[in-house]
């Protein structure tokens, strides 16, 4: 089963492989991959990797590390170790002994494996083979695309402007042909020729005439980019000032600066208050289901932007409804309990109450066991052990005092 926040990726590299359009990454239901990979032992989380391998690790990674969890060793290892030999990441790489497919590298698992090695800290030459790699396969307008060669997206392009924040790298000195990052992030946001309930969202891709739709998932998302931020995002004022809407006196004004990070805030903090404290996805055919990825990403993205108050409902909601979306078929979803960790981290919450859940220990024992708790077992030993050193101990301090009677004797002390 692949993960929730990751199931539209599988249908997003085929789609662009293919030279195809398609939505964005989703939370919905998937059907099994072909031949199921087994997760290996370094991984967070059981089910099949092959999607969302690098995007699970690297997302569990950077919460337990804001959470100041010091992860395994050889988790971090497995995240390094799928680094490919140009810099990128791909969304899982079974062999890392054979060469990676450059057309099948992913700009979201190298994006967020940046923010994760970073948030570590210690792994300075993989994050700076990581953002080369951004440099070399940005798309001319500016923008990123899920995987090289095709055309960008809004989802990509922050998740990617976001990763070079955190690594220090300024996006509006990355180009290509005279566009840099911000100004193809801006490039997907509805301006003021949008109906009033859209402006400041961003769309995913513009259509073939060129016309872009609101979509949650890609706002959240790239909301976070547009406010300056980078995960993780530490918790802020409790109270905040309402985001403001676009004035729009000018009809045909685009937004960009701060008036794309206060433009998109407004579009996600009407769209939680009208939709019951939460998004909504909607895919070709089906119902509207309520978005538990989209709404964390929003609160988050929120918080960043300077509007805790505006977010803390909604993770309220994810508190209250957002249990069986971490707690997947093959038993915890890494990816989700990541999410909604980082969430909670974003909005001040009890890291170990959220909903009932200790998201911390959810989170620790879908992995390697983390160091400070194997270190703990290790000093703890067996009873046998204890009882050993007790013993030496005990011999230990009769020897020293036996010692100190005869040399008492010898000097008359």
């Amino acid at each position: 089963m692949l993960s929730p926040a990751r199931t539209g990726a599988a249908l997003l590299t085929a789609g662009l492989l293919a030279g195809l359009a398609v939505g964005p990454a989703v939370a919905d239901s998937a059907s099994p991959s072909p031949s199921p990979v087994a997760a290996p032992a370094a991984l967070y989380g059981k089910s099949d990797p092959t999607y969302d391998g690098v995007w699970r690790q690297s997302l569990a990674l950077t919460a337990l590390a804001a959470a100041k969890i010091n992860p395994a060793d050889s988790a971090v290892s497995w995240l390094t170790g799928q680094q490919c030999a140009d810099g990128g990441w791909p969304s899982f790489r079974a062999n890392t002994a054979m060469s990676c497919i450059p057309s099948a590298e992913d700009s979201n698992a190298t994006s967020v494996a940046i923010q994760a090695l970073t948030t570590l800290g210690g792994h300075q030459d993989a994050v700076d083979k990581g953002v080369q790699w951004i440099k070399s396969n940005q798309n001319a307008d500016g923008s990123w695309s899920y995987n090289p060669g095709t055309p960008g997206d809004a989802n990509s392009t922050g998740l990617v402007v976001s990763a070079l924040r955190a690594a220090k790298t300024d996006p509006s000195t990355v180009a290509k042909a005279g566009r840099n990052g911000l100004q193809g992030l801006e490039a997907f946001q509805l301006g003021c020729d949008a109906p009033a309930d859209q402006r400041g969202a961003f769309g995913y891709q513009p259509d073939a005439k060129g016309a872009l739709a609101a979509n949650a998932l890609a706002t959240s998302q790239a909301a976070l980019a547009a406010a300056g931020g980078s995960l993780p995002v530490a918790a802020g004022s409790p109270t905040g000032p309402a985001p403001t809407a676009p004035a729009c006196a000018d009809a045909t004004a685009k937004l960009s600066g701060a008036g794309s990070a206060e433009g998109a805030s407004a579009y996600l903090a009407g769209q939680l208050a009208t939709g019951g404290k939460h998004l909504m996805l909607a895919m070709p055919g089906a119902t509207p289901t309520p978005d538990y990825n989209a709404t964390a990403w929003a609160a988050i993205s929120l918080v960043r932007a300077g509007h805790p108050q505006q977010a803390a409902d909604s993770v309220a909601w994810l508190a209250d409804t957002a249990g069986s979306w971490a707690k997947g078929p093959s038993g915890t979803d890494a990816s989700a309990t990541a999410t909604l960790l980082l969430a909670a981290e974003a909005t001040g919450h009890n890291l170990h109450a959220f909903g009932g859940t200790d998201l911390v220990a959810q989170l620790t024992a879908a992995g390697p066991t983390p160091k400070a708790a194997a270190s703990s077992a290790k000093k703890a030993g067996s009873p046998l052990l204890v009882i050993g050193f007790g013993l030496l101990g005990g011999i230990g301090a009769g020897m020293y005092i036996s010692m100190n009677r005869k040399r008492g004797q010898r000097t008359g002390k």
